[in-house]
């Protein structure tokens, strides 16, 4: 009895570790949009003067520019356990322009991890200053529940469409993150911090 109980058990622990690794594997696979740039244009950015301050989960916000960008996803990564996932689950690398070319992406290794977007090459597809100007690593903070399960359902190859506000944010502990506010910068600090009020997966084909 207790033999029959045992392989029970290990039948049932081998259907769920297959169901987690098959959930995962489809929640994370890349999905293709397409030839082309299906992003072609430059995100959208408009200075905020005055600029709002507000309370989001024991946070001072600070917007300091409206922002809109259509974009590819060249990668996601999600965050449970570092000081700011409770503020930012999640880490979007985005391309425009020719870094949303899949013809362009295949010569580009693309990765992600603590908190930085890495890209290496060696046959440069494009000059390489037009990679670092049409891509970026966006820090993203979810304004509800509704746009935090709309984060979670993005996949790579994507094609999003968000709005929102570049932000400062502070803690009483004296924790401080701030947005870059431009797209030339690079290294520590050059990460775009986004209060995102609305995302959604759009057609590679439709560009309103």
């Amino acid at each position: 009895m207790r033999r029959a109980a045992k392989r029970n058990v290990g039948r049932l622990l081998l259907i769920l570790v297959t169901a987690f690794v098959a959930h995962h594997h489809w929640t994370n696979r890349a999905f293709d949009p397409g030839p082309g740039r299906v992003a072609p244009r430059e995100p959208v950015q408009l200075e905020l003067r005055p600029k709002p301050t507000f309370e989001f989960k024991g946070y001072r916000m600070t917007a300091l520019a409206r922002f809109d960008l259509e974009a590819r996803v060249l990668s996601a990564r999600r965050y449970r356990h570092d000081a700011s996932a409770a503020l930012s689950p999640i880490d979007l690398a985005l391309g425009w322009g020719p870094m949303s070319d899949g013809a362009v992406l295949d010569a580009i290794d693309i990765s992600q991890g603590g908190r930085f977007y890495r890209w290496s090459t060696r046959t440069p597809p494009i000059p390489l200053t037009e990679i670092g100007l049409h891509s970026a690593n966006m820090h993203m903070i979810p304004a509800s529940p509704q746009v935090a399960e709309a984060l979670a359902g993005i996949r790579r190859g994507h094609v999003v469409r968000v709005s929102g506000e570049l932000v400062q944010a502070e803690g009483r502990d004296g924790f401080r993150w701030r947005s870059s506010l431009t797209r030339s910068d690079a290294g520590g600090g050059a990460c775009e911090l986004i209060f995102v009020r609305r995302i959604e997966v759009v057609d590679p084909g439709v560009h309103s």
